[in-house]
């Protein structure tokens, strides 16, 4: 179960890989993308306000195969590639739990009465809303992609700096609907698909179990992965995975029945694949040469184009 307590209640379950000595000085991931007009924030600023980039050159090459990488290693594990709509009614929003709780990190279309979704889990759970799913199907596992928006209100002055923070980003996002009595072991599983990848990516990161009074309102339980960034000398989030039980479910009514008999309610179950920023923030500063270039994970060069090993050469 989780910790009780806030934040920093929160229990360091283990760690994974050995932060990187650097024979250089490291520069931090904007500093890198500022030397190859990788990230400019200055135009778009201008464009949008503060919180937004414009992403260019190989960096591109490089998020398009992390999303390659993520849903391929997805697929071979049983969870259906979505693309999902990312406006969506206030319905999706409640019964997800983001209503009322985080109304105000929302963008709404008031016009239309659609909110801009902050992450696909909510268009995810939505799928099979007033739907009676049939047992045998269990679990019914989908993996999305889509750009996520978020106000960030409150968050002034908190990660200014570069993209590790922004109003929009790109997300690879995984979502399950299963029987009440496996959403322990679905919980699991789930993290330990979000360790390999990190793993696979060649990222130290810790893994931790969040404490009760930091879970939002669908959560019951939830793990982040840190990921070890070498400009702060310290592990930042990059991925988190919980288990809502029938939080979601009894909202959004979505419920199974089969050989035990039924209609009952799931659970379902959210966890990151990828958050893109955070996880080329995580590369670039991990992998990069004294040159201020960055070497590609070799699990990601055969979704680069044909001989891009290294960004910015």
């Amino acid at each position: 179960s989780a910790p009780e307590g806030g934040e920093e209640n929160s229990v360091v379950l283990r760690h994974w890989g050995t932060p990187r000595e650097f024979s250089f000085s490291p520069l931090d991931h904007l500093d890198l993308g500022n030397l190859h007009d990788f990230i400019d924030l200055e135009r778009a600023a201008r464009t949008s306000g503060s919180r937004f980039a414009y992403l260019k050159g190989d960096l591109v090459f490089l998020q398009f195969a992390l999303i390659r990488f993520a849903l391929e290693k997805l697929a071979s594990k049983g969870f259906r590639p979505v693309i999902v709509p990312v406006l969506v009614r206030d319905e999706a929003m409640y019964g997800t739990g983001f209503f009322p709780t985080d109304m105000q990190q929302v963008y709404r279309v008031e016009a239309d009465g659609l909110n801009l979704i902050g992450t696909s889990e909510v268009s995810l759970a939505a799928l099979h809303m007033d739907e009676i799913l049939d047992e045998a199907d269990l679990p019914m596992r989908y993996v999305g992609y889509s750009s996520c928006f978020r106000r960030e209100a409150g968050a002034a002055g908190k990660d200014t700096r570069g993209i590790f923070r922004v109003h929009q980003f790109d997300k690879v996002e995984m979502f399950s609907f299963c029987h009440p009595e496996h959403s322990r072991e679905e919980h699991d599983f789930m993290l330990s698909i979000q360790e390999e990848i990190l793993q696979d990516l060649g990222l130290p990161y810790r893994a931790a179990n969040i404490a009760a009074g930091d879970l939002g309102a669908s959560a019951a339980k939830k793990y982040d992965l840190e990921a070890w960034l070498p400009s702060e000398g310290r592990y930042r989030e990059v991925t988190s995975c919980s288990n809502c039980t029938d939080y979601q479910a009894r909202r959004l009514k979505v419920r199974a029945k089969g050989e035990r008999g039924g209609p009952y309610l799931l659970h379902t179950l959210n966890g990151t694949v990828v958050a893109l920023g955070r996880t080329m923030i995580a590369i670039m500063e991990n992998y990069q040469t004294e040159e201020g270039r960055v070497v590609v994970p070799e699990v990601l060069r055969p979704f680069m184009p044909a001989g891009m090993d290294i960004l910015g050469r």
